[in-house]
């Protein structure tokens, strides 16, 4: 996460786009990343097909499990825009039609890190479930590219849906979303405007349009948000003139003195352990204007139109974000349920690596609510 400025750079390493990788840079200090987000590349293909990949090859940053079975698939949304997916099933299923689940983020992240992880998890546990490439990202696609939006990436988990409930495997009267950090707000959105989503989790959430509005804890002031706005206004004429997007300095090159979070996504994102090449937080970045639609549009407006149907937060003890998750579920109506992971970080929950992520809990959760 980090501050935008309006330095340009080229494109990240989209097939689509064929641009120069962008150097990585370094994020400052927390105080100074107030207006922000987070990174990602690459896409296309067509509606219910298999991509052109073997679905043998395994690209993922977690090891694959022999409980269940894999492929690689694709789809539209309601834009026409077609969306890469990874589908699990478990391998000992019968012809008994099973309750799907749809997993997205973190925010600048591919299905190849958290979100497959979490989808094999409870693929493993007998759920069919389906980890997909948001809009303009990884391996879906859309120009240009690395560009997110509160309303298009909302829609990408109802069309997630579209495709769980069209498979034969799935039983569509059953079916619930799994948001990660700042996909975490994007499907309480989904869920509150969706109603075929019967129960939605949030893990380790971030809300991106308060966060890219107000900055961490809310810091920002009416005048740096104006100045902010006013800056990226601009960026919109100069873009027009080039014809293209300048993107924003790329992220998770720490140059040292940065805050202990932004190590964390670092060590995440930069490192063997949850580095893909595709991933916006793996080096690349968003386009410059990414925030403006995030800082006029509130993701949890109608967070309460979620209930009846029930909602579970997620949080790590430790975590710097742990109050989106906190107010959110202050906000929310019932049935509602807000777990905090003792001694986790907001990283903590990406990748079980401490075995920290609630499996068991997610498991009995879906199986509770989605029956």
């Amino acid at each position: 996460m980090m501050k935008f400025t309006l330095k340009k750079h080229h494109d990240t390493n989209s097939a689509i786009a064929h641009r120069e990788k962008p150097v990585a840079r370094g994020y400052g200090n927390l105080k100074k990343t107030r207006t922000v987000i987070a990174v990602l590349s690459l896409g296309s293909a067509t509606m219910g097909s298999v991509l052109a990949q073997s679905n043998d090859e395994w690209d993922k940053t977690f090891p694959k499990s022999e409980k269940v079975d894999h492929r690689k698939v694709s789809f539209k949304n309601r834009y026409g825009i077609t969306l890469a997916a990874d589908l699990y099933q478990p391998k000992d299923r019968d012809d008994k039609r099973l309750a799907g689940i749809a997993v997205g983020g973190p925010f600048g992240a591919v299905k190849e890190q958290s979100s497959g992880l979490y989808a094999q998890t409870m693929a493993q546990r007998g759920f069919v479930t389906l980890a997909f490439d948001p809009s303009y990202t990884g391996e879906s696609g859309g120009e240009p590219r690395n560009v997110a939006s509160p309303d298009i990436n909302t829609e990408d988990f109802s069309a997630a849906v579209d495709f769980l409930g069209l498979q034969s495997s799935v039983d569509r009267e059953r079916i619930g979303i799994i948001g990660i950090c700042g996909w975490g707000g994007m499907a309480l959105n989904a869920t509150a405007v969706d109603k075929r989503i019967k129960a939605v989790v949030t893990s380790t959430m971030y809300d991106m349009t308060r966060l890219m509005s107000k900055g961490y804890n809310d810091s920002v002031t009416k005048e740096e948000r104006t100045k902010t706005l006013e800056q990226l206004s601009q960026q919109r004429w100069k873009d027009a003139e080039n014809e293209t997007p300048a993107y924003q300095p790329p992220y998770n090159k720490l140059k040292g003195g940065e805050p202990q979070f932004m190590v964390d996504y670092a060590d995440y994102y930069m490192t063997p352990r949850g580095y893909h090449k595709r991933a916006v937080n793996s080096g690349n970045a968003w386009t410059q204007t990414t925030p403006l639609s995030f800082m006029n549009m509130p993701l949890l407006t109608y967070i309460k139109e979620i209930s009846p149907r029930p909602i579970l937060f997620i949080h790590g003890e430790k975590a710097h974000s742990r109050y989106f998750s906190e107010t959110a579920y202050a906000a929310a109506a019932e049935p509602k349920e807000l777990l905090i992971i003792p001694e986790a970080s907001h990283v903590d929950l990406y990748d079980n690596e401490k075995n920290l992520i609630p499996f068991d809990k997610l498991s009995s959760y879906f199986t509770t609510h989605l029956k």
